[in-house]
């Protein structure tokens, strides 16, 4: 094979390994959503079981209005669902891979 080729099949292999724009972005805002204090508890909460925003809010002893700012953030990135029950918004988890990932940093972090 002549250096040339080799240094192309070495670059190709290369590529293939490195990310691209929108995977870099969903990872840094999926990072972006488990930085933050409030959203990690919700989380935490819908890992259980699902929650109206106001069980939510009073389980967590924060205004209702907080709750919806940040579960409408955590829909957008699509960690959370929500389905209507009459005039209920219910929440629950809705991707399994943040979740797992959320508990292995809490089991992480209660070990240490």
């Amino acid at each position: 094979m002549s250096e040339f080729n080799e240094k192309k099949e070495s670059m190709s292999s290369i590529n293939k390994f490195e990310l691209d724009e929108e995977t870099l972005f969903i990872v840094s805002q999926t990072f972006k959503a488990l930085s933050d204090p409030t959203r990690i508890k919700i989380l935490h909460l819908l890992s259980k079981k699902q929650h109206s925003v106001n069980e939510i809010a009073e389980s967590l002893s924060m205004l209702q209005s907080t709750v919806s700012h940040q579960l409408r953030f955590l829909k957008n990135l699509r960690l959370v669902k929500y389905k209507r029950e009459g005039t209920t918004m219910i929440y629950s988890c809705d991707d399994e891979h943040v979740m797992g990932v959320l508990k292995q940093m809490i089991d992480h972090a209660r070990h240490h």
